[in-house]
């Protein structure tokens, strides 16, 4: 019985070994199949959901009808609240393939796949292929990469960038290798001008800190810091100086007062300004690899060395190698300035994924068995999930199917309103009809964008409640918790046409 057991166990293994023999003759395909499969997969069924994406592709829309691929707008008005790279992005999707679900998000598919290529070379070029091809499965198939290659927003396209730009760093330094400094400049500008002024002050902050660490401060000298410089604001000013050019102190203070330092000095979101705000977005970010992290603790042999420090009362600081502690400043500078920061999202702490992602695949080397079959499993689910789960939960979040409703029942003389919950900017992208904010008129004026304040999100249009009466063909999009409320508020005979997701449609019966 042993020998028998013996045998199965032998031919077991070798079958894993000829299955990573197959894997390492083309790791980077692999990865770019099975990243083109899930970054892809669904996106033509997704419709742009509320209240962040729509701001991304309407704007995109008015820029395009305008011919104006400088400033971006949104309602009508100059709308300073994201650089323009992603706008760009956007702006060809919709000319290539017309404006739509899988245009949309074309891009934030594409850059998915190039950061997984990006975490492939780069773990490969630090350790080995084995390494290479478990840290781009493992950031592949955790929730969070997995999200932000769908979500029509800026992020992924910064992570690139951002993530591109310190590995062209490294490895101009570890390599001695200075035209890759260009390259780090390069990036850096086009960071930049996907997020704005972070996409420099961060990676700049990581290699300084990293080169503290090293006792290096010297390379300062050596990093092509004049001609880099150009090279940056040479990328940068392409967009920068035109906007300040056409939009002067209203640019400034909108984009670097609001956009900028007011997010970072006041919380938009009081409520998530907590300290174990990003330890929570890390542990939900990176299922279902957070699972695995007590096989770290015994692989690195964490409890023994814990009794050491309390048994002895000494503390040995561990001796980490150049590589090692460019990952750790990498990814703590990132988890530490955003805590720090008042307004918090989820997204923020994403670009330190690709150098925790390596950390994962160093003690999961020994575990890939486990890896490949965590993997699989999680890559069928979330494939079947874009079909069955998200799709209509995409629906649910946005006012796609009333603006269905809307684009039947309006014509030109038409005045459409919304009434209640977070304004839905997806029913004019998807309608074609600007949707008026209804608000009772003394509390207008307080709403409206002005100075360095929130209220610059603001920048849909409003209606007084007290002027619907005056319009005689009005269609009213109501969310349908407050349906009673604008019922009792609003003047005129409402007729319920239809609820479609979480919206109402009522008409006015002067229409009928």
């Amino acid at each position: 019985m042993y020998e028998f057991h013996a045998k199965e166990e032998r031919l077991d293994l070798s079958v894993w070994q000829r299955l990573w023999q197959k894997i390492l003759v083309s790791p980077g395909v692999i990865l770019l199949v099975l990243a083109a499969v899930l970054c892809f997969a669904g996106n033509h069924l997704l419709v742009v959901t509320d209240p962040v994406e729509s701001n991304y592709v309407l704007t995109a829309k008015e820029m395009l009808a305008s011919g104006d691929y400088f400033s971006p707008r949104i309602f009508g008005n100059y709308w300073y609240d994201k650089p323009i790279f992603f706008y760009w992005e956007l702006i060809a999707a919709f000319k290539l393939f017309g404006i739509g679900n899988f245009a949309a998000r074309l891009f934030p598919a594409l850059f998915g796949i190039a950061g997984i290529l990006l975490a492939y070379a780069f773990a490969t070029r630090l350790y080995d292929k084995k390494t290479g091809f478990l840290t781009g499965l493992i950031l592949l198939t955790t929730i969070e990469y997995f999200y932000l290659s769908k979500a029509i927003i800026t992020d992924m396209t910064l992570f690139v960038f951002y993530s591109a730009c310190l590995i062209c760093f490294f490895i101009a330094y570890s390599e001695k290798k200075p035209r890759w400094y260009y390259l780090a400049y390069a990036f850096a500008g086009l960071s930049v001008l996907t997020k704005g002024p972070i996409g420099l002050l961060q990676p700049g902050l990581i290699i300084l800190l990293f080169l503290f660490w090293r006792r290096d401060l010297k390379a300062l000298l050596h990093i092509k810091l004049i001609s880099g410089m150009l090279l940056f604001l040479a990328i940068t000013l392409l967009w920068y100086g035109p906007m300040y050019a056409l939009h002067g102190s209203d640019f400034v203070s909108q984009f670097i007062g609001v956009h900028n330092i007011l997010r970072a000095t006041v919380s938009e979101h009081p409520q998530y300004n907590v300290w174990y705000y990003y330890s929570a977005i890390f542990l939900a970010g990176f299922v279902p690899w957070v699972f695995t992290l007590p096989l770290a603790w015994h692989e690195y042999g964490m409890s023994r060395k814990v009794l050491t420090v309390f048994r002895e009362k000494r503390i040995h600081l561990p001796v980490f190698s150049m590589k090692a502690q460019f990952l750790i400043v990498w990814a703590a500078t990132i988890f530490v300035t955003y805590q720090l920061m008042a307004t918090k999202y989820m997204t923020y702490t994403f670009p330190y994924m690709i150098p925790i992602a390596i950390g994962f695949a160093s003690y999961l080397k020994k575990h890939d068995r486990l890896v490949l079959n965590m993997a699989g499993i999680v890559f069928a689910i979330y494939v079947a999930v874009t079909c069955t789960a998200i799709v209509p939960q995409c629906r649910q979040a946005s006012a796609y199917e009333a603006a269905q409703v809307v684009s039947g029942l309006a014509d030109s003389e038409t005045t459409v309103v919304t009434y209640g919950g977070r304004y839905p900017v997806s029913l004019t992208y998807y309608s074609g009809h600007p949707a008026y904010r209804l608000a009772e008129g003394k509390d207008i004026a307080r709403m409206l964008p002005g100075g360095i304040s929130w209220n610059a999100k603001n920048v849909m249009p409003f209606m007084a409640i007290e002027d619907v009466a005056n319009h005689q063909k009005v269609l009213a999009v109501v969310r349908d918790r407050d349906e009673a409320r604008f019922l009792q508020e609003v003047p005129g005979n409402w007729q319920w046409r239809t609820q479609k997701g979480t919206w109402s449609v009522y008409q006015k019966s002067s229409d009928l």
